[in-house]
């Protein structure tokens, strides 16, 4: 169903002077802190001058400029307590959120001698933090960093924290921690002064999930990528699939090679290797197959959707049926996905799992073609939909994708029926953002025309519709914002549904997948402002 919550703007802001300005860069910054810690193995609670000391030796070793001390430091202390804490239940947590991640022109949330109690609306993060934190049994407050929290520790109720804050208040509160010698992993906003400020959302997903049993944390995803990418070189193509290759699958091989994210691919070899815990993928050679049976579909479901469509173009280049004629490109695309289920018939495992990975993707395709179908329906007698008919198409004919994906790589670690129906929630949000997000980009970019003159059903023109706008103010930054809102509240019920998921290692590694997917930070708003400074109310 869509979301018919109020919807907050987005600004945009760089990160303040003291902070590495790019999150490549805070990422490589976190992963040489997490090398260092893995190696020297700091003891917690460290001293401020122990702090200091560890800090300048990272940023030594980094090449790092020595005004980013402060945000390496919160980082590194993070790494040091950071399997403390992971040790340590849910239930025995407190999740402290920043009152300045709402939103302050319209949040109708009140304040109490706690803090902010959230209405649940939708303008900001908090809600979706908040409701999550909670299911997995968290206590959450939004509030600045107050006595009650030393009262929580102090009563036993709560043994560590997870908080968001900014630089000048972690660093205040640091002396009190480390004085308690209070377990904590503090995220840091991008910017102070409590306005428009940022945080790498990723971060903090991670930090709330943190448990022992998930032992993907270290896993580098971004070198799993680049392996997978690495299967796709023509070369590793031809042997899998044709090492003598006619005309014809010289054309799939060449179309099969072309430049794309491979994601669907990467989704199916982290389902397996989180649920079997094989991550130097002793099992290669099937893996292979599912990701290329993988990519074979999504590639031929590309080649099929641009005749459909009359695209002339992908990839920056022309497409299959523009460079050869649609004969040839519908021939194959069938070849491709004859192609992709003949590696998945030829992958080593029992009867039954062959039959549950056939299965599997057959009822993916059936669902992308009718969502497909239902998109060429209304292509011969276009019209601006609604926003829920638009989610219904992205949902069958997006979500499959991920779906098939997920599935056959979980298939292949032999999972059970509780982790599919997981997975297949966790997609069917997944695929909505993700096509949300396509269509955010194309907005920006040549294909924008087609979004405006409502070419191809778009959630753009739908959300201007339902907002009793013109089908031209789709491209007005208050509908631009209500997509990126829209958007953020899928990623966040993708999510949401991993706490149904028991293994802790797909939990964790889909949590970060997604994150790696949609390049994660959240833009916040402002708590400086009348309501927030109001004295709190009293019954």
């Amino acid at each position: 169903m869509p979301d018919d919550r109020v919807i907050a703007a987005k600004p945009l802001r760089q990160p303040q002077d003291n902070i590495p300005q790019s999150k490549q860069t805070r990422d490589a910054l976190l992963d040489a802190i997490r090398a260092y810690v893995g190696r020297v193995r700091p003891v917690p609670p460290l001293s401020i001058d122990e702090l200091r000391t560890h800090t300048a030796a990272v940023l030594e070793q980094t090449g790092m400029e020595a005004k980013y001390a402060d945000f390496a430091a919160v980082l590194l202390d993070n790494e040091v307590w950071r399997d403390t804490v992971a040790a340590i239940p849910y239930d025995k947590r407190l999740l402290l959120l920043p009152k300045c991640l709402r939103d302050a022109k319209g949040c109708p949330a009140s304040f109490d001698e706690i803090g902010l109690l959230c209405e649940h609306c939708g303008r900001c993060a908090i809600g979706d933090l908040k409701s999550q934190a909670e299911q997995l049994g968290y206590a959450v407050l939004v509030a600045e960093g107050s006595p009650i929290v030393m009262s929580l520790i102090e009563t036993g109720r709560i043994e560590a924290v997870v908080g968001v804050s900014c630089l000048s208040v972690l660093e205040r509160v640091y002396p009190y921690m480390e004085a308690g010698a209070v377990p904590g992993i503090a995220i840091p906003l991008l910017r102070d002064g409590c306005a428009d400020t940022s945080v790498d959302l990723e971060w903090v997903w991670e930090a709330i999930y943190l448990t022992t049993e998930d032992q993907t944390r270290r896993f580098n995803l971004d070198v799993l990528h680049s392996q997978v990418n690495d299967w796709f070189s023509r070369e590793a193509l031809a042997a899998a699939i044709a090492p003598h290759a006619s005309e014809t699958e010289q054309v799939a091989l060449d179309w099969m090679a072309k430049a794309g994210k491979r994601w669907r691919p990467f989704l199916a070899v982290c389902a397996y290797s989180a649920l079997s815990g094989d991550h130097s993928l002793s099992r290669e050679k099937d893996l292979r197959k599912v990701a290329m049976a993988v990519e074979c579909f999504h590639k031929a479901s590309l080649i099929h959707d641009d005749i459909e469509d009359g695209d002339k173009e992908r990839y920056g280049e022309r497409t299959l049926h523009a460079e050869y004629g649609v004969p040839v490109a519908l021939n194959v695309g069938d070849l491709l996905l004859g192609e992709g289920y003949r590696l998945l018939a030829e992958v080593d495992v029992s009867d039954a799992q062959k039959v549950r990975l056939l299965r599997v993707a057959a009822e993916g395709h059936r669902s992308l073609c009718l969502g497909q179908g239902s998109e060429l329906a209304w292509m011969r007698s276009p019209k601006t939909l609604r926003v829920s008919e638009v989610l219904d198409i992205f949902r069958m004919k997006t979500s499959p994708a991920f779906e098939v994906a997920l599935g056959l790589g979980a298939i292949l670690a032999d999972c059970d029926e509780q982790v599919h129906a997981a997975l297949r929630r966790y997609s069917d949000s997944l695929g909505i953002a993700y096509q949300i997000r396509d269509d955010l980009d194309d907005l920006h970019s040549p294909a924008h025309e087609d979004l405006l003159h409502g070419k191809r059903p778009s959630i753009l023109p739908a959300l201007a519709r339902d907002a009793a706008d013109t089908p031209a103010a789709c491209s007005s930054p208050e509908v631009e914002a209500a997509a990126w809102r829209l958007m953020e509240t899928y990623k966040s019920q993708a999510i949401g549904s991993l706490i149904a998921l028991k293994n802790a290692n797909l939990k964790g590694l889909l949590r970060r997948v997604i994150a790696r997917m949609f390049n994660d930070f959240e833009i916040m708003g402002c708590c400086n402002d009348p309501l927030a400074q109001r004295p709190p109310r009293h019954e």
